[in-house]
């Protein structure tokens, strides 16, 4: 574990907070002591930031323009993975990852994603410091000494919450900040169990502090952290400790239905409320953004909404969005949406099973749901007998709204400035000059611009491209980039107190929860018959919709598995809907692989990031205990 200095070099630039705003003095080395800094009304409030420098910016922002967890689950495949096999994608694919370099832990970016374990413990100590100083600190205001104080709780159980997710039960405990005397000889390796509940400690101070306010309403402080943002992390990691991977055999579904039923209802009695609304029909419901068919209001919302920021204001549009990040996601037209657009690269393609998941308008699931593939290869669908809708020839007909608001499929169009002039092989396209135009996206083989290809960049790897975060008419003549990453949404939290309560065999709330997100969406309510395992399964898929390419699925499907457990029933093989284009103009669908070769990134070891080896040897030496992940 990383043991920073004991004192703090205040030659970057301060981030102020509240009234932190003048230059800072400096002793003639450029360094303070501890003593010094907190001693100073502007300098606490300045070392306060350190506590905030390693929140990620998430979305796009992984190395290179990628979506990082998202495209190493079974949600999405990434073009870069064969463009550039030696970037995070493809080296996650061929399994090419150890402790001492692995793709997605031994990256560093200046928007927090990546190098985790150095970036989130060195935060933590920070946080630390902070609440082991601040109550005899100068402070000039007591209500500043008690809101920075609740603050930086809360910050550290969001980067140990991060750790817990990524690492899993290899933690240690910082009450206090650790010192270079410190004996470490003593450190204990917890129970994710005992972790969460540390967090969720940390979280209660932060709820019990009047001073924190439940949402930020100024611009000038936005990104702090508020108490809403407690409840959303004590909801999740309860969830993540009652699941299989990390309860350790024990039951704790009873206790994550009643922690997730409380900090719900607290967020709703607090002003949060889903986006129920379209705000701008004049940009999402025109007849030029082509969201869904005949401009379906729900796929509308749901593509605004997560299009647009969330405002810092006491009555903001948008009431769902408990923390955003405080980094835009640059011109995702360019590099995460369709890569012909602007001739560079696609990104993140959605998979044919993340497609499989979206029911039909009358709310039957496509597939089985308990069985979902008869082979290994997912080429093999195991229909479900009750859905009357479903057509394998006419595929994209008749689907949940939200596949309309998230995915680009052959035959969906766009309107934008493209780059390219048609040519006569794009038949649906041709003639048409490069420019701002309304474009076919079609995406069957051989289609020389959107075409699915095994290699091409701008292709599309899976017959889909992403449309969820990407604004209807953006571009590079209407620059509208990708919004700030929503962390925390009212949505997740309501399909985490779901889960919870079905699990806890609630199954009345349990459904009511699930048909609050579906009535949303302009979806059907589930049965009130329904099983409690049937219930469950209804549930998971409800999060795969839902929640689609916002990083859960890569965190739910690893704890939603046994620690002797794997990933092969889903990461193995990603599939791929190959398109022909018949002579008269109609297509055939067939299912394919995305490559000849399974994807490596599915075994036991990978339910968790390693240990960095350095890490992990300082403190086997330190302890005597092998804190290494299983596998690595």
């Amino acid at each position: 574990m990383k043991i920073k200095y004991i004192v703090l070099t205040l030659t970057l630039l301060i981030i102020t907070l509240g009234s932190c705003k003048k230059a800072l003095d400096m002793a003639p080395d450029g360094k303070l002591t501890m003593d010094q800094v907190f001693a100073d009304n502007d300098k606490v409030g300045a070392f306060l930031n350190s506590c905030y420098s390693n929140m990620p910016a998430k979305g796009t922002r992984y190395y290179f323009w990628m979506r990082g967890p998202v495209d190493a689950s079974d949600d999405a495949w990434d073009t870069d993975a064969e463009a550039e096999p030696s970037l995070v994608s493809g080296r996650c694919y061929n399994g090419d990852a150890s402790a001492n370099n692995h793709p997605l832990t031994n990256i560093s970016s200046d928007m927090g994603n990546g190098d985790y374990y150095a970036r989130y413990w060195n935060s933590i100590r920070n946080c630390a410091i902070f609440i082991s100083r601040i109550d005899n600190a100068t402070v000039l205001s007591e209500t500043d000494r008690k809101r920075w104080k609740a603050e930086a709780y809360l910050l550290r159980a969001y980067y140990y919450s991060e750790l817990l997710k990524w690492f899993g039960p290899s933690l240690a405990i910082e009450k206090a900040p650790f010192n270079y005397s410190d004996d470490f000889s003593k450190l204990t390796k917890e129970s994710y169990y005992n972790v969460a509940k540390f967090i969720m400690s940390d979280c209660d101070v932060a709820l019990a502090t009047a001073e924190l306010p439940w949402r930020i309403t100024t611009a000038s402080e936005a990104g702090r952290v508020n108490k809403a943002m407690a409840e959303a992390i004590k909801a999740k990691m309860i969830l993540f400790a009652a699941s299989p991977l990390y309860n350790g055999g024990q039951d704790y579904w009873q206790e994550a239905y009643s922690v997730n039923k409380a900090s719900l209802a607290n967020l709703k009695a607090n002003g949060f409320e889903l986006y129920n609304n379209v705000n701008f029909p004049q940009t999402f419901l025109s007849d030029v953004a082509f969201i869904g068919t005949e401009k379906n209001t729900q796929a509308a919302l749901y593509n605004e909404y997560f299009c647009n920021n969330m405002a810092y204001s006491s009555t903001p549009v948008d009431k769902e969005t408990i923390y955003q990040s405080r980094d835009g996601q640059g011109n995702i037209w360019d590099i995460d949406g369709i890569g012909a657009q602007d001739g560079y690269k696609s990104g993140t393609c959605p998979s044919q099973e993340l497609v499989d998941s979206y029911e039909t308008t009358d709310g039957q699931p496509i597939l089985d749901l308990a069985t979902p593939y008869l082979d290994d290869q997912h080429l093999q669908p195991n229909y479900n007998a009750a859905n009357t809708l479903y057509s394998a020839t006419n595929p994209y007909a008749n689907r949940d709204p939200r596949f309309y608001a998230s995915i680009y499929y052959n035959g969906s169009k766009r309107k934008c400035s493209w780059s390219f002039p048609e040519v006569p092989q794009s038949f649906e396209n041709y003639p048409a000059a490069a420019g701002n135009r309304t474009r076919i996206i079609s995406t069957y083989i051989d289609e020389p611009q959107t075409g699915i290809h095994a290699t091409t960049r701008k292709a599309t790897r899976t017959g889909y491209f992403e449309r969820k975060f990407l604004h209807p008419n953006a571009g590079n003549d209407n620059p509208v980039g990708g919004a700030n990453t929503k962390l925390f949404r009212l949505g997740e939290v309501i399909l985490n107190f779901a889960e919870a309560a079905a699990e806890a065999g609630v199954l009345d709330e349990a459904t009511k929860a699930v048909n609050e997100i579906r009535t949303r969406a302009g979806m059907p309510n589930l049965p009130s018959s329904l099983s409690k395992d049937d219930l469950i399964l209804r549930i998971k898929n409800e999060r795969r919709v839902e929640l689609a390419l916002e990083e859960n699925r890569y965190f739910d499907i690893r704890r939603w598995s046994l620690p002797t457990g794997d990933l092969s029933k889903t990461d193995r093989w990603v599939t791929a809907m190959a398109i022909t284009r018949n002579s008269d103009g109609t297509y055939s669908y067939a299912r394919r692989t995305v490559r000849a070769n399974e994807r490596l990134n599915y075994t036991n070891k990978w339910l968790w990031l390693p240990i960095p080896l350095n890490e992990a040897n300082a403190l086997k030496a330190s302890t005597g205990v092998d804190w290494q992940n299983t596998g690595w």
